[in-house]
């Protein structure tokens, strides 16, 4: 499973992939931050606050993790390796952590240059150093948990099809749906005291639960039961192949 993973992070940063995903985050989250006016912008809202910064990357990634993630499975299918992998001695699980792994390894790396932000946000408060630090971790915290769980998505979307197209649209539709699909549903007040609990089924509540500095168990749960679900969905779709 390592030497998997270390292909796969070789082959990520050996091509243009790894830096233009980093640098689109970047540039992106940089641009709603600093630059372009809106809701997101720091500098107009006032506040010396990461708070917008934490509202907008789950957006950035319900379209960069499947852009990463498309071509894990379906390139190695389109190609013929597949076959060749899963002949090797290893399992289905190794196979499939191996790829997830070196995934959430880009996703980690195009994370930490976005601790400046914590950094400018630490010296434009008032008094200098008036920051949230709870709040800050627990975001980031959240955020990584996100972004793992819409990676184990992306990793199987990819796996039931060998078309890049394909698995990516499909991990759009299906981050989103889970993200703010059902926050959306019972923001309409149509199912009365079901409402609530159809918030919880999205990831959106979790998120926003852990962004407020209180890790709470059912979050953790939740996210991790999320992600093995799809990692579980994966090796069955892997097992159908083999």
């Amino acid at each position: 499973m390592l030497a998997l993973l270390k292909k796969e992070i070789t082959t990520f940063f050996t091509s243009p992939i790894g830096y233009l995903v980093i640098g689109l985050f970047l540039v992106a989250s940089g641009l709603f931050l600093w630059v372009f006016e809106g809701p997101y912008n720091i500098p107009s809202s006032g506040f010396a606050s990461l708070s917008p910064f934490f509202e907008l990357a789950p957006w950035i990634f319900t379209f960069l993790i499947p852009a990463i993630s498309m071509r894990s499975l379906s390139d190695e299918e389109k190609a013929g390796t597949l076959e060749l992998l899963l002949t090797k001695p290893i399992t289905i699980w190794q196979l499939v952590l191996g790829k997830y792994s070196g995934i959430l390894f880009l996703i980690l790396i195009a994370l930490v240059p976005t601790l400046i932000y914590v950094w400018a946000i630490h010296d434009l408060g008032n008094p200098i150093g008036n920051l949230d630090v709870g709040a800050t971790i627990g975001s980031y915290i959240g955020l990584v948990f996100l972004a793992a769980n819409f990676a184990a998505i992306g990793l199987f979307t990819s796996s039931f099809s060998n078309n890049q197209i394909i698995a990516f649209i499909s991990a759009v539709c299906i981050c989103f749906l889970l993200y703010y699909g059902f926050e959306g549903l019972a923001e309409y007040n149509a199912f009365g005291a079901l409402d609530s609990y159809l918030a919880q089924i999205g990831i959106k509540s979790h998120y926003d639960s852990i962004s407020r500095g209180v890790v709470d168990t059912r979050d953790l749960i939740y996210f991790i039961s999320s992600i093995l679900f799809f990692l579980f969905l994966t090796t069955q779709r892997l097992k159908k192949n083999r």
